[in-house]
């Protein structure tokens, strides 16, 4: 009798701690995934930003008498595209995260195109509006830049905290799965810089 009662206790011992495991680890992983989650509504909320100061640009460029309709068709196609390409945070695909960055890194290319044209327009150059919006789209990246390793980062910790030995057998059977990533589309290294320094007058 009393080896059935130790038996008893011990398995209920046992089974507290294998509770206790398992409730942490999933609360945890849980507040991880959802940390990374609102990293990325960051990250979208950063390149919202650029879109709307893009389609500021756009209107003052469209202002300056016989700007290259084709360089100023392309930004704006790019910037629909971007525009319309948004991601769940709850579908963060490495597939969707191409396709974002794609159509990113393309919008991007179309303002690099237009930041050169623009040094052919003097009056643009000094136009305070368009000073300030260059200023703003610089600070704008930087924000981009950011946002992007912050959610980096946390997808990091939370991939860690699923696919290390024992947590792993949980995570399994939890359903929680390894995040993505954000990477920079292959190629987009050589895309030119940006110059946003317009302040010299010709």
């Amino acid at each position: 009798m009393k080896k059935w009662i130790i038996g008893l206790v011990l398995f209920g011992v046992i089974f507290f701690f294998l509770y206790r495991w398992a409730v942490g680890f999933n609360n945890k992983a849980v507040i991880m995934q959802e940390d990374a989650k609102t990293s990325w509504s960051n990250v979208e909320s950063a390149y919202q930003r650029r879109n709307d100061l893009i389609g500021n640009l756009v209107k003052t460029v469209q202002g300056a008498a016989d700007f290259e309709k084709t360089t100023l068709t392309e930004v704006i196609n790019a910037r629909a595209k971007a525009t319309s390409t948004t991601i769940n945070a709850g579908n963060l695909s490495s597939d969707n995260l191409a396709k974002f960055q794609q159509v990113q890194s393309g919008l991007s290319d179309a303002l690099s195109k237009l930041m050169v044209v623009v040094e052919r327009y003097p009056d643009l150059k000094s136009n305070q509006n368009f000073l300030e919006l260059q200023s703003q789209l610089e600070g704008t990246e930087n924000r981009i830049n950011v946002a992007r390793d912050r959610f980096n980062e946390n997808v990091n910790v939370y991939n860690k905290h699923i696919k290390v030995f024992p947590n792993s057998v949980l995570a399994g059977l939890f359903n929680f799965e390894e995040m993505t990533r954000y990477k920079a589309t292959p190629g987009s290294e050589n895309v030119p810089d940006v110059n946003f320094d317009f302040s010299k007058k010709e």
